[in-house]
């Protein structure tokens, strides 16, 4: 049986083949699992024209150096590719890990991050998320895989300027408290002996 190779491109060496290379390969699958554990990689999107090119990304089998055996991965460019256009990044149906990624592009257009066929789902940048996101690229079947963005902060509850407070272990907002920035305007205050704090004028009136 002749070696194969992960869908990553490290080489599974079976015993009697690549006689007289196996130092060489060993080094090479060495420096790839290093790669995929720390690797960092540029991968400038293609920009011909103003549609939603596509940039297909590949592994390159047994060898070092291809965007998807890297964990960080830069869409665009370090100082930011100008885009003219929606831009498509494609991976692999057998590809199945996470990365660090950034959209560092430049231009109000949208990147998404996909499987290059299948119904599953996908993460799009919108115009304006030039940001870092955790993905995780989950390939199940080949006909459903998913994109999916690991959240690594909680979103805020409630609405614009209401203050944050611990519902029952998780955060919630309320109408009834807010702030904005200035101001701070508090609604259905209740006192300690179960009165309603209101207000008249500018004097605060306690009843019971």
């Amino acid at each position: 049986m002749p070696s194969t190779h992960t869908p990553l491109g490290v080489e599974l060496m079976v015993t009697g083949e690549n006689a007289g290379t196996w130092g060489t390969k060993t080094n090479t699958n060495l420096q790839l699992i290093e790669q995929l554990s720390a690797g960092y990689k540029v991968q400038t999107l293609n920009a011909d024209g103003s549609g939603a090119n596509t940039t297909t990304l590949a592994v390159d089998d047994g060898a070092t150096g291809a965007t998807l055996a890297t964990r960080v991965i830069i869409l665009g460019a370090e100082s930011a590719q100008a885009i003219t256009g929606n831009k498509i990044v494609t991976i692999p149906l057998d590809v199945e890990t996470w990365y660090f990624i950034k959209n560092s592009t430049s231009g109000a257009y949208t990147v998404q991050f996909k499987y290059v066929s299948g119904s599953g789902g996908s993460f799009t940048w919108s115009t304006t998320q030039k940001d870092w996101r955790v993905l995780c690229a989950t390939a199940n079947d080949g006909t459903d895989p998913d994109i999916t963005e690991v959240s690594l902060t909680t979103a805020p509850a409630g609405s614009t300027t209401q203050v944050q407070y611990n519902s029952s272990g998780a955060f919630a907002g309320s109408a009834n408290l807010v702030f904005d920035g200035t101001n701070l305007t508090a609604a259905g205050i209740v006192t300690a002996e179960g009165g309603q704090l209101t207000t008249i004028g500018k004097a605060l009136v306690m009843g019971f």
